[in-house]
């Protein structure tokens, strides 16, 4: 089996623990020389600050490639690019470019009257400065709004034409719902990398729940065995085990990167990359 390269998502602390919590992930992961680190907004834009201030840290502190999530949400189009040149003057030269969730309180998005109104808007205007490598979000089970799967794929294809040069997608249980959709978007042209976003399960409940929000499809197998561990007690290693034959089904299909939602909690992610391969290098190890 060949060896991922591997990358991995942060989250903004909003509390003291939280920060805590964010720089245990960041020592525990950053050995294992992620290709880049992804460090997300809040819902609706909320943790904007904190993000500028997690991306800025961790690439000072820690050496990693940083690439900060920027999105259309409650600003205009200058609020937003000027975030944008912030953090090219920050040394960061990576955005994960996308529309963004609708605000606490919204059931959908609505863009801001002077603002961008979608992704393929935002992508454009920060290609057009230069400044960035761009990722771009895909969605392997139909995005809650889509019409059906092929309207994914090809407003991927759109995103891709506007400046993206990959996308990441949103996380998924069972392998061949990322196969299809690769398959899918190579039939329609598309020919940048295409990254599975993996999520280790920490807290099926949680889970399950935060899949209802985006769409993801929940196999009613994986509901039972969660079942089964969670009398047993041995829900860890259900995870571990679940999460690292996912991706070794990947692997074996030929996808070469995987990029890990980490939820700020380091150590199964950690495991699952153990478990395929990817060993940490001393070399990057370091307390800030």
């Amino acid at each position: 089996m060949a060896t991922p390269r591997v990358s991995f998502e942060f989250f903004p602390p909003q509390s003291l623990e939280a920060s805590f919590r964010l720089w245990e992930t960041v020592q525990v992961l950053a050995p294992l020389n992620p290709g880049f680190v992804s460090v997300t907004y809040g819902a609706g834009g909320t943790t904007r600050k904190l993000t500028h201030e997690a991306v800025t840290t961790i690439g000072k502190n820690y050496g990693l490639n940083v690439a900060a999530h920027l999105t259309c949400v409650e600003a205009t189009r200058d609020e937003t690019l000027e975030i944008a040149k912030s953090y090219a003057e920050a040394g960061v030269r990576e955005i994960v470019a996308l529309r963004g969730d609708a605000p606490k309180g919204q059931e959908r998005f609505t863009a801001h009257p002077d603002g961008f109104a979608n992704s393929v808007e935002l992508i454009e205007a920060l290609a057009a400065t230069g400044d960035f490598t761009l990722r771009v979000g895909a969605y392997p089970d139909p995005h809650p709004e889509a019409a059906d799967s092929m309207a994914d794929v090809r407003w991927l294809k759109r995103k891709i034409e506007a400046g993206a040069s990959s996308a990441i997608t949103q996380f998924f249980f069972e392998p061949e719902t990322f196969l299809r959709f690769r398959d899918a978007c190579v039939k329609e042209g598309i020919e940048a990398p295409i990254i599975p976003g993996i999520l280790p399960i920490e807290n099926w409940n949680g889970v399950k729940k935060f899949a209802g929000r985006c769409g993801a499809a929940i196999p009613q197998w994986l509901d039972d065995a969660f079942e089964t561990a969670r009398r047993d007690d041995r829900e860890d290693l259900l995870a571990t085990a679940i999460c690292t034959e996912l991706c070794d089904t990947l692997i074996g299909e030929g996808v070469e990167d995987l990029h890990f939602y980490t939820l700020n909690r380091p150590h199964l992610t950690r495991d699952v990359c153990h478990a395929l391969g990817v060993t940490p290098d001393v070399t990057l190890e370091k307390v800030a």
